[in-house]
């Protein structure tokens, strides 16, 4: 997930209430994330097994051996400790570009290989990434009310440090917009996690029996093509809006099957078990438009 924002609009104090909707972890998750932490050094004293999902948030400036491991002894990096859970990079255009491109075969792959002389050591990284950016570096580009003070040219140097390939891997692409003083005085509450946690461990639920008999998928994000063709087939309705959705947004066919498997967890949360066309249009709807703004 890419959320795209003014300063001050929010992006961080969302992406930090993520782990607390977030579905409770099975026991061989546990174990899976403790092993990684265990093998890291980073086991918390006192703390056998690892109940809640990770959330990291590594600072911009760090290394490309500290984001997916590495070192003389390879250690898991970042992305290794974030398994199962979230990882947060905020500022992501401040993040090294090499840095970036080094996590496309891991948010493809779901682990990530450390070479070296003496041989190769494979890490599970299954995580889910949240980025949240400013539209541009003085970060009002787009914004209703405070006029963005950067030249073009600023502006589309700013947003393509972003990779399209890295682009292509983000599912949902969200404009935080501005919050205005209205709904921050107001004394309306919104819905509390634990009400959503409620509706994504239903959905999570309906997913274990659906992959019940399956080893090494948890979840529809794991989903191999196999299995997209299989369990998220669309209604004639459903088919002729991914074809005009296809050529008109000239999506690729990993943009595709991303497409289909979002659309199947969307379906998920609203109990259905058909994908319908409503479930499509938002999964489509969250496709990163022709650059922001």
């Amino acid at each position: 997930m890419l959320l795209v924002g003014s300063p001050g609009a929010g992006k961080t104090l969302l992406a930090r209430a993520m782990p607390g909707i977030l579905p409770e972890m099975s026991i061989e998750e546990s174990l899976d994330v403790t092993r990684i932490y265990s093998v890291a050094d980073q086991l918390p004293a006192g703390t056998p097994l690892i109940k809640h999902r990770p959330f990291r948030s590594p600072h911009h400036t760090i290394s490309h051996a500290g984001l997916v491991g590495g070192g003389n002894i390879p250690k898991p990096g970042e992305i290794s400790l974030a398994h199962r859970g979230v990882l947060f990079l905020d500022e992501f255009p401040e993040f090294g570009t090499r840095v970036l491109e080094v996590m496309r075969q891991p948010m493809e792959d779901k682990v990530v290989t450390i070479s070296r002389a003496k041989g190769s050591l494979t890490f599970s990284a299954n995580f889910q990434l949240i980025a949240a950016m400013n539209p541009c570096p003085c970060g009002h580009f787009g914004d209703a009310q405070k006029a963005c003070t950067c030249a073009p040219a600023v502006v589309t140097k700013y947003q393509k440090r972003i990779s399209g390939p890295i682009l292509d891997r983000i599912d949902i692409h969200i404009e935080v917009p501005r919050v205005d003083y209205e709904k921050l005085s107001g004394n309306k509450l919104g819905e509390s996690s634990e009400a959503i946690r409620k509706r994504v461990q239903t959905a999570r639920d309906i997913q274990n029996q659906r992959f019940a008999n399956s080893t090494d998928i948890v979840c529809n994000a794991d989903m191999r093509i196999g299995e997209v063709r299989q369990f998220c087939q669309l209604q004639p309705e459903g088919q002729s809006l991914m074809r005009a959705a296809m050529s008109q947004l000239n999506l690729s066919a990993r943009a595709y099957h991303r497409i289909l498997k979002l659309s199947r967890t969307i379906a998920d949360l609203a109990g259905s078990e058909e994908i319908q066309s409503p479930h499509l249009a938002e999964a489509l709807q969250y496709r990163p438009k022709i650059m922001m703004g």
